[in-house]
């Protein structure tokens, strides 16, 4: 979650920033042509007085007489040149110069100096010029004022100056404010991590929490953390809820315990009136046998469901155990039992480790195993392979028995299920139920799947790593 959110807040913080930056470095390069303009003006002004007083042209000729304040007006624009290197000239409506420096530079008869020229002309001073940028190598900025002498406009003073020093002042001012933009970035993704934290933390917590009280361990909480009001207080209702819930389990596990437990000794009581009774009725009769077979079966489930009671509600003692050794200790208990129904029973059981509890693997095992003989076949054979993978290990008993259908297979474990195909088999119901609670209670699983051609693999996976890895 936070690998989400977190790319969201910075891209956010990321967009402000530029939002703000992209103006403010328009705006600096606004003010430090601004400033270069300025400057220009109060100089083409200062040229203009100048040129006011110098004598008109005569006959409309393009040749001017040289008085003493066109010579005076000549030497300024000269040595403003050779001082700031900026090409300056005062130029006659007709585009004759009047004085200009270098003696070179004329009016152009194109492009952004014409342009300008023709604004002054109208008496309208080009004083908002086209912004100039760093990256416009040999870009000029023209700037022209009108001189007028009784009310008329005689002639226009020019100035067309270089950008270099402009540009690179703006470029610094530019660096100024990326290297201010990259500093605020960083604070902002150290506030944003902050943020994502302080927010995510109770999120995390009761993540964990809610995992570990779906895989059986009932009493966890969520401690109690930091974080936004509403999260503090969902985890105070989700432990609230947690603590309902691991209630009412307890009852309902108190209560089949109770309930088997109370049972039997009536059934046992009934059970022994039976066998009184059988022995005042003729030898061999059907109806007597029937109550005995239902009374012991019934007094099974019983015993089953106790089992079951004691299996969700016991925890579990978990140490490291050699689980091939074990397995191969219970395929040699169940030897006898298989070839009394001619069943064979073989192990592939290496020396592999796996954290559980040793007692109720072995019923687990028993359970499984117990299971596959019963369906197998008279001639078939029960085989129980050991192996460990990088995470997990694993007990696999194959049978050669009927097997199941994707149904069955998909309802296999639940309490009091029997397939319809084996419902004059001694059983139940209840034992690969008792299997999963004992192996889930360690973190372990059982899992079922088809044999080809026929029968059924169980499958009892154990963690190889400890609680507290």
């Amino acid at each position: 979650m936070r690998s989400r959110l977190l790319p969201l807040l910075i891209v956010l913080m990321a967009g402000v920033l530029l939002a703000l930056g992209f103006p403010l470095a328009v705006s600096v390069a606004a003010a430090r042509q601004q400033e270069v303009v300025v400057d220009r003006i109060d100089d083409t002004a200062r040229f203009a007085s100048l040129a006011q007083y110098v004598t008109k042209r005569s006959g409309g000729s393009r040749l001017t007489t040289k008085d003493e304040r066109q010579e005076t007006l000549q030497k300024e624009l000269s040595r403003y040149h050779e001082v700031y290197g900026i090409r300056a000239g005062v130029f006659y409506r007709d585009d004759g110069a009047m004085a200009h420096a270098p003696e070179f530079w004329y009016l152009p008869a194109e492009g952004a100096a014409r342009d300008a020229f023709r604004e002054a002309l109208l008496s309208r001073p080009g004083h908002d010029p086209a912004q100039v940028w760093p990256w416009q190598r040999g870009g000029r900025l023209i700037v022209a004022s009108p001189v007028v002498r009784d009310g008329d406009v005689v002639a226009v003073v020019m100035t067309d100056s270089p950008t270099g020093e402009m540009r690179a002042k703006t470029l610094r001012a530019w660096l100024l404010i990326c290297a201010g933009e990259a500093a605020a970035m960083l604070l902002a993704v150290g506030a944003a991590l902050r943020l994502t934290g302080w927010v995510l933390r109770p999120v995390r917590v009761l993540d964990a929490t809610t995992h570990d009280i779906a895989t059986g361990r009932l009493k966890s909480r969520v401690a109690e953390t930091g974080g936004p009001p509403e999260l503090r207080r969902l985890a105070r209702s989700f432990n609230e809820m947690a603590g309902n819930v691991e209630e009412v389990l307890e009852q309902q596990r108190a209560f089949v315990a109770d309930a088997s437990h109370q049972l039997r000794n009536p059934l046992s009581a009934l059970l022994l009136r039976i066998e009184l009774l059988a022995l005042e009725l003729p030898e061999g009769n059907e109806e007597i046998a029937s109550v005995r077979a239902e009374g012991k079966r019934l007094a099974q489930v019983l015993d089953d469901l106790l089992d079951l009671a004691l299996a969700e509600h016991a925890p579990a003692d978990l140490r490291l155990t050699d689980i091939g050794e074990l397995a191969a200790e219970r395929v040699e208990s169940w030897r006898a039992a298989a070839e009394a129904k001619g069943v064979t029973l073989g192990g592939n059981c290496p020396a592999v480790t796996a954290w559980a509890d040793p007692v109720t693997l072995s019923s687990a095992l028993d359970a499984v195993i117990d299971n596959a003989v019963k369906f197998t076949p008279e001639g078939g054979g029960v085989t129980v392979a050991v192996a460990g993978e990088q995470d997990t290990s694993t007990i696999v008993v194959a049978d050669e028995g009927p097997g199941l259908t994707e149904d069955e297979l998909a309802r296999i474990g639940g309490r009091f299920w029997r397939s319809g195909r084996h419902q004059n088999i001694k059983g139940s119901g209840l034992g690969l139920s008792i299997t999963r609670a004992l192996l889930a209670a360690g973190g372990g699983s059982l899992s079922f799947a088809r044999r080809e051609p026929s029968g059924l693999e169980v499958t009892v996976s154990l963690p190889r790593s400890g609680p507290g890895s």
